[in-house]
């Protein structure tokens, strides 16, 4: 099965490198995205342009690929699979929940027309607890800018059919049960309306692909499998 891997913030696709290489020992085939403005060094980039990007990336696949969102890249994920419900076989979430239609696709500070990674304090706890030294050096000096126009851009879902596509929501610095209490609770009304959720936990913090790439290509691969 095609594989299409999105990461979050501030990452290129060679985040997913060691994911990609064991998927591909599945027998899989995995592809990484580098998106519009997060390696391209297109600055202007906007989430139009990330969405258009992806989308086409599910239109060149074989079959009906999976596709793979990380943290706020999950949004892009769902836009995906409201832009082509029935092309894609699974919706894979990991670490974090789309937003919903007329929302903004992320908020945070920018400076200088782009959002900079923020450096570790804002994730210190179970966001990074396993990531050692030389991990955090490397994803700070590999992080990239946000262009403005791609964490300004404004979510629009138009085909409730997305709802019908399965979704898997991997857990890494949550567990399954607080997702499904944040669901219940209203703070993914999103994934409130989809018709087949399941619940994957993972023992890892945020970047799973990072700290634990053989579990994460594991799950993967279960995912595809199911789908």
């Amino acid at each position: 099965m095609d594989i299409l891997l999105i990461a979050g913030l501030w990452l290129d696709g060679s985040a997913w490198d060691n994911v990609a290489t064991q998927l591909q020992a599945r027998g899989h085939r995995a592809v990484p995205l580098t998106l519009p403005g997060q390696g391209d060094g297109n600055t202007s980039a906007t989430l139009a342009d990330q969405t258009a990007a992806v989308v086409e990336a599910v239109d060149a696949a074989a079959g009906r690929p999976m596709v793979v969102g990380h943290s706020a890249a999950c949004g892009l994920a769902w836009l995906a699979a409201d832009a082509r419900p029935g092309k894609i076989s699974t919706v894979v979430l990991i670490g974090g929940f789309p937003a919903s239609d007329g929302m903004p696709y992320f908020t945070s500070e920018v400076q200088d027309g782009a959002v900079p990674f923020p450096g570790w304090a804002e994730f210190e706890g179970p966001d990074s607890a396993d990531l050692d030294d030389a991990a955090r050096q490397a994803i700070a000096a590999a992080a990239i800018p946000v262009p403005e126009g791609v964490t300004r851009g404004v979510v629009t879902l138009a085909d409730e059919r997305r709802h019908d596509v399965p979704v898997v929501l991997i857990c890494p610095e949550f567990t399954p049960a607080q997702a499904k209490d944040w669901i219940g609770q209203g703070a993914a009304p999103e994934l409130a309306k989809s018709r087949r959720v399941s619940f994957v936990d993972i023992d890892s913090g945020h970047w799973p692909m990072i700290s634990a790439p053989a579990e994460l290509a594991r799950l993967l691969a279960q995912a595809a499998g199911d789908a």
